[in-house]
């Protein structure tokens, strides 16, 4: 049963004027009209009607606070996207917008995000930090480039799902993904093959329909190229022993750097010393010819 309100009664003025103006309006149901109908939720208020027949003041004040609650405060959605409800939790479309970054002010209660298919590029820290209710992101079909170690601080721990397939990711810092529990999609990129993707592909939560699609765009050896990752890594090879085998040759280098160094110093100490030595010597043997030609002079007299 409807509830009703005067038109007489007066409200604030923009409410005044916007019920003047529309002798029928949506409002709430009958449980809104009384005190305990308050707490409603915001599904139960989406298909209520009100008429303007009078009834007594205290319905009036009833009925503005009910008119409050109607409205969405702090759950704004983007303009260049579409919020939804999936499942009883909020969906926010941001899909094939043209967009060149992440929004800012996507609502904090967002549970599903979808951002593919635009022209985002890169992934700042603290892009998703105020999402903390997040399940599922998909930012596949971009133009990513660069991933930030901080990307996804604050929603490591309730992320399902990471879709980052089909963008322009050659690397990514290993402390970006390894803190997440989400299922992870990284196939299609070029993908640059090295001791960092290796170990996220053992520690990593990889999505197994596809890893296969995991391919080495570039890799330290030009016979690996093309191929998918997880077949290289089954053929025994292994990135992160390659990157020690060339940090030892590095070392080995420079230690026959520092060795031939100390070996030409005292060369040249040795060389050095070895003429002044002969000086010496030559300077000795002069004295005793000297000191006997002394001797004969006094012996004469």
């Amino acid at each position: 049963m409807p509830c009703h309100i005067p038109s007489t009664h007066r409200f604030p003025p923009a409410m005044g004027e916007a019920l003047r103006d529309r002798r029928a309006a949506t409002l709430l149901p009958r449980s809104c009209c009384s005190l305990q109908g308050i707490t409603s939720s915001h599904a139960e208020l989406a298909g209520c009607k009100m008429t303007l027949t009078p009834t007594p003041a205290a319905s009036v004040a009833q009925a503005f606070f009910c008119l409050l609650l109607c409205v969405p405060w702090g759950s704004s959605c983007p303009p260049s996207c579409q919020c939804t409800e999936r499942a009883g939790a909020k969906a926010v479309l941001c899909s094939s917008r043209h967009l060149e970054e992440i929004p800012k002010d996507i609502p904090k209660d967002a549970v599903f995000l979808k951002l593919d298919a635009n022209s985002i590029t890169r992934i700042p820290s603290n892009a998703f930090r105020h999402l903390s209710h997040l399940e599922e992101l998909d930012l596949s079909r971009n133009a990513i480039e660069k991933i930030d170690r901080a990307a996804f601080k604050g929603v490591a721990a309730g992320l399902r799902t990471l879709d980052l397939s089909s963008n322009r990711i050659r690397s990514i810092p290993k402390e970006a993904l390894l803190a997440l529990n989400a299922k992870l999609r990284l196939a299609n990129n070029p993908w640059h093959c090295e001791c960092a993707l290796q170990e996220v592909l053992w520690e990593a939560r990889l999505d197994p329909d596809s890893v296969q699609d995991i391919t080495c765009h570039t890799a330290p050896r030009e016979e690996y190229v093309g191929k998918p990752l997880l077949q290289v890594l089954d053929a025994g090879v292994n990135f992160c022993s390659v990157r020690q085998r060339t940090t030892d040759v590095a070392m080995f280098i420079t230690m026959f750097g520092w060795f031939a160094m100390v070996i030409v110093y005292v060369i040249c100490y040795v060389r050095h010393n070895r003429e002044d030595t002969c000086k010496h010597v030559d300077y000795l043997k002069s004295l005793p010819s000297t000191q006997g030609h002394a001797e004969t002079t006094s012996t004469a007299l």
